[in-house]
């Protein structure tokens, strides 16, 4: 099975799995549980350092800038133009009336969807998927849940490379996929051989599962070794008071506001 994970030897990629979820779920929730219109951009700044250093800046950059750029334009458009909030702050630019209000929950919602997405698809790329889950199976989670987990974060990658195979071999046959057309031509015969593909996989994994005694019961032994440090527990620690301490201010703050 394939993967987004991206193979390298950096101090990102060294870390435990849960040292990076711990710290993502800091900064995402940094970025959500905060106001102020800077924390965003600041967040981003600090992942796109962080996947420089990891060598993964330039991937990570343009499947973020892909994901995203249709949602900000919707939004800009939606929020900004077409359905500005009640009693907004006009912005006339030339025949088109924008408003503050508008621009600056765009702008909000479209920034911390932008940490979001980048910040877990920086773990993805950093983190093996059977690391991960090796990792949070070790904490106690199911491994039936595990397993769902691990096919999810690889069946992506691993359609994506099927359909390619198959487009590739339909095409040596003669097929046409010049042209807009030629392209929706072509889906009709690449969804029945992609189907049966996809079908004899979950046969083969069924098997391998059985054959590994998957569902027995007792303790499990694995041949991956996730290394751990004294630092790494520490900086959990810290990670997770730090996410209290965010949760504990939002909620005093937002009573704050009540009262008021």
């Amino acid at each position: 099975m394939l993967s987004i994970y991206t193979i390298g030897t950096s101090s990102l990629h060294r870390l435990h799995p849960l040292t990076k979820l711990t710290g993502a779920l800091l900064l995402i929730l940094a970025t959500y549980l905060t106001n102020w219109p800077l924390v965003p951009v600041l967040v981003f700044a600090i992942l796109l350092i962080i996947a420089r250093i990891a060598g993964v800046a330039q991937r990570l950059t343009g499947t973020v800038l892909r994901l995203i750029l249709p949602v900000t334009f919707s939004l800009f458009l939606i929020q900004g133009i077409l359905f500005p909030p009640i009693g907004a702050t006009p912005l006339p630019l030339g025949p088109i009336t924008l408003t503050y209000e508008g621009l600056l929950f765009a702008y909000l919602i479209a920034a911390r969807l932008l940490v979001l997405s980048t910040t877990i698809l920086l773990v993805l790329f950093t983190t093996h998927p059977s690391d991960l889950v090796f990792a949070l199976t070790e904490r106690g989670l199911p491994r039936s849940v595990g397993y769902i987990l691990l096919v999810s974060l690889q069946i992506v990658p691993d359609m994506t490379a099927r359909a390619t195979a198959i487009l590739d071999v339909q095409r040596s046959r003669g097929l046409a996929t010049d042209g807009a057309l030629g392209r929706v031509r072509a889906i009709i015969p690449l969804i029945g051989p992609l189907v049966v593909g996809a079908l004899v996989d979950v046969e083969e994994r069924a098997m391998a599962i059985e054959s590994r005694a998957y569902t027995a019961s007792g303790p499990k032994t694995s041949l991956r070794v996730l290394a751990d440090s004294i630092a790494q527990h520490r900086a959990r620690t810290v990670m997770l008071l730090g996410i209290a301490a965010l949760i504990i201010w939002r909620i005093a703050t937002a009573i704050e506001i009540r009262i008021v």
